[in-house]
């Protein structure tokens, strides 16, 4: 294992994955002001336009192996949602590989 503190052998580590991401679901501001212009001429094509949604994903998720007496700590930032499930299929395989 090489991290920035220095090199010690994966066998034995313990690594733990904490997600602290959320994603907030929000209808985008064009999205409002084309339902009201539009709403005049055509209400239902108006109300529809309103089902858009917009996803912002933020916040990070931390990853962390301690072992050999070594302790190494990393943030990642989440850039989206599926990004969680990717590092802790990459974390579970490193957890494989030190048992």
């Amino acid at each position: 294992m090489i991290t920035p503190g220095g090199r010690f052998p994966i066998k034995g580590t313990v690594w733990t994955v904490t997600d602290m991401s959320r994603t907030e679901t929000s209808t985008p501001t064009w999205a409002v002001i084309t339902a009201i212009l539009i709403f005049w001429w055509t209400c239902l094509l108006g109300l529809l336009i309103l089902l858009v949604k917009e996803h912002k994903t933020s916040g990070h998720i931390q990853v962390t192996v301690q072992g050999h007496g070594s302790y190494h700590a990393t943030s990642i930032p989440a850039a989206h949602p599926s990004l969680g499930r990717q590092i802790n299929d990459q974390v579970n395989y490193a957890r494989s590989l030190a048992a």
